[in-house]
């Protein structure tokens, strides 16, 4: 097959994709939310256990808490795709998930309007707990000017459906190219008076060695970096899912970064706090975090096939 001939047949597998998208969306909007997001509860712990990201997912529950017991692990497993479906069926329906709508609570709501009143560049960061979407939602009803770090979905057509529904409460997206270039727009968007949000929880192969639950890892130091260039603050925030889809934003007090002299010091100094956040909020709500991807490197999957284990929980 030719190259323009590829070209075609993957732009229309695009449509094609971008299509059923649509349809799913025109349908799910015409339910309440709570109903929606239990629908896609349902269908992910039916069918989630059924394909090879459920192997993922309970290899990282074991990499993260090896004593579990089997029943403990398998409950775990089930919660997850719980979480997991909710948050996927929820999606299309964001704008609805507001403080404005009352199913979003702000805890610390006046850090996040003193980072508004202040008119300052911020660093915000989090992880992919419960619904994270939701985060974003609360930093623009608090009147922060905040552009959300994301990586730009593969099929352009879908891509531009996360940020029509993104814009609907008023979110900005930011996705910034690699490399130098990348590191030069996020600093011209924080000059600009913007904060930034990323998402800083995920496996990052050239990032800043560290742990994450006592296990090797690499983590994206370019927040913990740009926070050290903006006056050295770093502010986490958290999502918890309460019932009945609505949801609790934390913004907890800013993680202040030491400022020693040596740049890569402190950089991994940062990094390590920001893990240290990361790894309490998951302890203390397992079930909401996104587990279905490969977090930590390869060496730590293949020490876990090493040992004999019991196949993941149904």
């Amino acid at each position: 097959m030719s190259a323009s001939r590829r070209s075609v047949a993957q732009d229309l597998v695009w449509r094609t994709e971008v299509l059923f998208y649509d349809l799913l969306t025109a349908v799910l909007r015409l339910f309440p939310v709570a109903w929606v997001s239990g629908a896609g509860a349902r269908l992910f712990m039916l069918l989630g256990p059924l394909t090879g990201t459920h192997r993922i997912a309970s290899d990282n529950i074991r990499i993260a808490f090896p004593h579990l017991t089997p029943a403990q692990h398998a409950r775990l497993l089930k919660d997850q795709w719980d979480n997991l479906g909710r948050t996927l069926f929820e999606f299309p329906l964001t704008d609805r998930l507001t403080p404005a709508t009352g199913r979003v609570e702000v805890v610390g709501r006046e850090r996040l309007e003193a980072i508004a009143q202040s008119g300052e560049a911020a660093i915000l960061v989090s992880g992919h707990f419960s619904n994270f979407e939701v985060m974003a939602a609360a930093i623009v009803d608090a009147g922060v000017r905040c552009r959300v770090t994301y990586r730009a979905a593969n099929n352009p057509y879908f891509d531009r459906r996360i940020i029509e529904t993104r814009a609907r409460y008023g979110v900005e997206l930011f996705g910034p190219k690699g490399g130098g270039e990348g590191g030069r727009e996020l600093l011209q968007t924080l000059n600009d008076g913007f904060a930034v949000a990323f998402l800083n929880d995920q496996k990052f192969n050239t990032g800043v060695e560290g742990t994450f639950f006592g296990v090797p890892c690499r983590t994206a130091g370019g927040p913990t970096r740009m926070a050290l260039r903006c006056g050295g603050l770093l502010h986490p925030m958290s999502v918890q899912r309460l019932p009945k889809a609505r949801f609790r934003v934390i913004a907890h007090p800013p993680i202040l970064l030491e400022r020693s002299g040596d740049r890569e010091a402190d950089l991994v100094a940062g990094v390590a706090k920001l893990n240290a956040f990361f790894e309490t909020c998951v302890r203390e709500r397992p079930a909401e975090w996104f587990w279905v991807h490969k977090r930590w490197p390869n060496e730590a999957y293949a020490a876990l096939a090493a040992v004999p284990q019991p196949k993941p929980g149904l």
